[in-house]
């Protein structure tokens, strides 16, 4: 049996957990969901019937994590040896903008491609403010630093990366030169060679 079982669907936010397990080198077997047809497994791991979900058969059983943030984050700490841990220098920022980027990020994006946008009133209720106060936030980051903890790649960048790459491949996010440069720093990454590849062949036999 391999390491984990990855419940995923090359059309989903899955593709962020997909790119993690490659840049830890996981042993992993996937289980392709179809949304109309969700198995029981499946449903039991996680009963809300969204992915990417992993399962990870460890030696003192089987631990379920959903969520993408979350599964990058678990990888890290499970694969000390891919160096994609931050140090103590590096945590704050590490946390930080994972978690920025689950939050405000995610939600801004989501709320555009929805065409909701909170009124100047209602922005004290939402948790990302607005727009274009978190797309400011984002690019003042990346402005000043390569990758998230810095000057080195760690597993923050894996969903922060994400997160950017899909809102510039929408066209939700601008194309601004801050984020164009990290998406296409993270393009280049072997493991998110690996992964894309993987799902993108997986789209187009769906597509037959």
């Amino acid at each position: 049996m391999a390491d984990y079982t990855f419940f995923t669907n090359p059309m989903s936010r899955g593709q962020i957990a997909r790119w993690a397990l490659h840049e830890v080198g996981a042993d992993y077997e996937q289980v392709l969901i179809d949304w109309k047809d969700k198995p029981d497994a499946f449903l039991k791991a996680n009963p809300m019937g969204k992915v990417p979900t992993i399962v990870h058969h460890a030696d003192g059983g089987d631990r379920v994590v959903t969520e993408a943030a979350a599964i990058c984050l678990y990888l890290a700490e499970m694969h000390p040896e891919a160096g994609l841990l931050p140090n103590d220098g590096e945590m704050a920022d590490y946390y930080r903008w994972t978690l920025f980027a689950s939050g405000p990020i995610e939600q801004s994006i989501t709320s555009r491609a929805l065409k909701f946008e909170p009124k100047p009133e209602q922005e004290m209720l939402a948790g990302w403010g607005s727009f274009d106060r978190t797309i400011h936030t984002i690019d003042e980051k990346l402005s000043a630093d390569s990758w998230v903890c810095g000057d080195r790649f760690t597993m923050a960048d894996v969903y922060v990366g994400s997160s950017i790459d899909w809102g510039l491949t929408f066209g939700i996010m601008p194309p601004l030169p801050s984020l164009v440069g990290y998406a296409e720093r993270c393009q280049a990454r072997p493991g998110y060679k690996a992964a894309k590849a993987i799902d993108g062949k997986l789209i187009e036999e769906m597509k037959k």
